[in-house]
């Protein structure tokens, strides 16, 4: 049972799709009145060279004239529009000969080739009224749309332009956070926070001796002159003294100093000790 409803149903469509096809046929080629005379598509038997007729070609309409038969079925034919030649396989590819067609183009109707020419550039007019229903309706939600959307586009205008109080004090508040967040405290002149040579300086002047950069460091941070939580504070320390030591060459306030040890009867100088400058060395 359900097959045969299946079948009903297709049967029924193709037959709408097939009224809808010969409407739109109709209507491009002003053969309005011919479909009470017969069918639209012709036989072989009624093909004859040398006459004209009106033909689907690569999907369009076209004005063609069949010039000879061609030996593997069907006919060659020249399209008088594009003057060139086309092949015609079945004589189902005919929609009428163009004779037909002189008491309507006689009339004012357009001839064959121009309406198929502007097929494409000129909707056809639907007479199918299941057709014409279809496209009013299609119309219909296209008008419908574009008023939705018109009205949208003034709601939002109306709203943007409509002064809003909470929304201003909004804005200016968050204007004025992200300016306090970027704003940058200014430190006072001549104040701030020291760092390792500066309690390097220190440590050495309270000493009065050479001194290598571990135990520096440690007199620093335990005294407290110099914080850090590097996991190498010394080689932090070593690596400034050399910077500035090459940077600023006898101007430096750092000076290496030999410092001798005896092991094992020799007298063997020990690497990384510094000393003061002589102009900073009693400074305090």
């Amino acid at each position: 049972m359900r097959l045969k409803q299946r079948q009903e149903r297709a049967a029924r469509r193709a037959a709408r799709i097939a009224a809808k096809h010969m409407a739109i046929r109709s209507a491009a080629l002003g053969q309005g009145g011919a479909q009470s005379e017969g069918s639209t598509v012709m036989k072989k038997s009624q093909v004859k060279v040398g006459s004209e007729y009106v033909a689907k070609v690569s999907g369009k309409l076209a004005h063609i004239r069949i010039d000879r038969e061609n030996p593997h079925g069907g006919w060659e034919a020249t399209n008088l529009a594009t003057k060139k030649t086309v092949h015609i396989k079945s004589a189902q590819r005919l929609r009428g000969a163009v004779g037909r067609l002189d008491a309507h183009v006689a009339a004012g109707a357009k001839p064959v080739a121009k309406v198929a020419k502007d097929a494409k550039a000129a909707p056809v007019a639907a007479t199918n009224p299941l057709e014409a229903h279809y496209r009013a309706q299609k119309d219909a939600a296209k008008t419908e749309k574009a008023a939705k959307v018109a009205a949208m586009r003034r709601e939002v205008a109306e709203k943007i332009a409509r002064p809003d109080p909470e929304l201003d004090a909004a804005v200016k508040a968050a204007a004025a956070d992200r300016r306090a967040k970027k704003a940058k405290i200014a430190k006072p002149k001549g104040q701030r926070k020291p760092g390792c040579l500066d309690a390097a300086i220190r440590v050495l002047q309270e000493a009065g001796k050479p001194m290598g950069c571990q135990d520096i460091v440690k007199e620093a941070l335990a005294k407290g002159y110099w914080q850090t939580k590097g996991a190498t504070p010394a080689a932090t320390l070593y690596a400034a003294i050399i910077r500035e030591c090459a940077a600023k060459g006898a101007k430096a306030r750092f000076r290496r100093a030999e410092v001798k040890e005896t092991k094992d009867g020799k007298a063997v100088t020990l690497r990384g000790y510094f000393t003061l400058a002589d102009e900073h060395a009693g400074k305090k």
